[in-house]
């Protein structure tokens, strides 16, 4: 009797054991580069140990010093074989007055979390 309770409570525990491994997301690098249109494009490397389609790094966003997000990319699967991995962003509008912004990364457990890297806008 003890043991048909024992499994599903031992399944339940490597469960959380194994979301909470994954950690949150960390941005690792981020570069920025403006275009022509005056449009900026992020090339930003994130780290996660995704552990599959329940707790992967989903998404990253570009986020002014005020908080306001001014770009967000979706990651639309998990990265388990590829980390750190790094993906664009391209034709981000930012005010004129923004100089830097927050890039940030968010994950489909912890949502928005990690390291965070702040950077400088070119011709700012």
């Amino acid at each position: 009797m003890i043991f048909k309770s024992f499994v599903p409570f031992m399944t339940a525990l490597m469960i959380l054991a194994s979301l909470a491994h994954a950690g949150q997301a960390d941005v690792m690098n981020v570069d920025v580069q403006i275009s022509a249109d005056g449009t900026y494009r992020f090339d930003v490397t994130v780290q996660h140990a995704d552990t599959g389609w329940d707790h992967y790094a989903d998404a990253f966003e570009i986020v002014s010093p005020k908080g306001d997000v001014l770009g967000t990319r979706v990651l639309l699967h998990p990265h388990e074989t590829e980390q750190p991995f790094t993906r664009s962003l391209s034709g981000v509008n930012i005010p004129e007055d923004v100089k830097d912004v927050d890039v940030r990364a968010h994950d489909k457990v912890h949502g928005v979390g990690g390291k965070v890297v702040r950077v400088g806008l070119p011709g700012r």
